[in-house]
């Protein structure tokens, strides 16, 4: 109790003491007349110092952060460089990306090249399951090879009719459209719905072929079309493959009529089962495939 009674009379006279007033005189040194007093205490004292403080805190701080000076403190970094190193980071990460691709393309074709594949891969790339083959019997026989030469030579480019008029329409003389896949047409060219191709149902699996000779301007993956292929042939005229499961080109490669280019597939949005979505453009103008090029066997 007594010991508590010293802290509060010790508190006291803490107080007492910062309340206290003391005149503040500014005096004539050579006459001594009064120029300036002011009754001050303590308490006043520490706060208007502490306002004071706080005062040019807010105003020095201001004045970095509003105005460049802050790009002379050591350690910041300006929102340019920033935006610079996100963008160098994104770019880092798509080189690792495509880097790992084609690591694993070339590890696959020097592992094929050194026999080291034991296996059929291309039914499992398909969703199937892979089959040994070891035990058959590949051996061509003379005849099944005379045959395939006269098939080869006749049905090569075994177009429809309709096709045979291919030449006066798009302006390539002597010109035959090759069919991208067979199957059976489940929607039809449209203009009024906007449905500028006909879709083409096929057995999965199947191969997408180019049409005609040209060069690949577009082997890209977009949300309604899917993986989608386009070539550039000659005349202005362009062909668009569309909702394939794997792209066989690149942009670039340049693909002769028959070429392997895609596989069906149903990627994409826009789609309800394994098909193909062709298109034939002519100068800018879609053209309804059906009066060009035979999709039924």
């Amino acid at each position: 109790m007594k010991k508590n009674q010293i802290n509060k009379e010790r508190r006291k006279q803490l107080m007492r003491k910062l309340k206290s007033k003391y005149r503040l005189v500014v005096m004539n040194d050579a006459t001594f007349d009064e120029s300036f007093s002011a009754y001050l205490t303590p308490l006043n004292v520490i706060a208007g110092v502490a306002i004071v403080f706080l005062t040019m805190t807010v105003i020095v701080l201001s004045i970095v952060i509003l105005t460049p000076l802050k790009e002379y403190i050591p350690g910041y970094s300006d929102t340019q460089t920033r935006i610079r190193a996100l963008n160098a980071t994104v770019k880092v990460d798509s080189l690792e990306q495509a880097q790992a691709v084609y690591t694993s393309y070339f590890d696959n074709i020097r592992r094929i090249l050194n026999g080291e594949v034991e296996t059929d891969t291309s039914r499992m790339a398909l969703g199937g399951e892979a089959e040994e083959y070891s035990d058959l019997d590949f051996t061509v026989s003379s005849q099944d090879s005379l045959l395939r030469l006269e098939i080869e030579s006749e049905e090569r480019y075994a177009l429809s009719p309709q096709s045979q008029s291919v030449s006066a329409s798009l302006g390539l003389p002597g010109t035959l459209l090759f069919p991208p896949i067979i199957g059976t047409v489940t929607s039809d060219f449209d203009l009024e719905v906007g449905h500028y191709g006909i879709d083409v149902a096929a057995k999965e699996g199947e191969t997408i072929k180019a049409i005609l000779d040209g060069t690949v301007v577009l082997a890209s993956f977009t949300s309604d079309g899917g993986n989608v292929i386009q070539i550039q042939h000659a005349n202005n005229l362009v062909s668009v493959y569309k909702h394939n499961s794997i792209l066989l080109q690149k942009v670039g490669d340049r693909v002769e009529a028959g070429d392997s280019i895609a596989i069906i597939g149903n990627s994409g949005e826009l789609t309800d089962g394994p098909h193909l979505h062709f298109e034939l453009w002519y100068n800018g103008t879609p053209l309804n495939p059906r009066e060009y090029i035979a999709f039924s066997s």
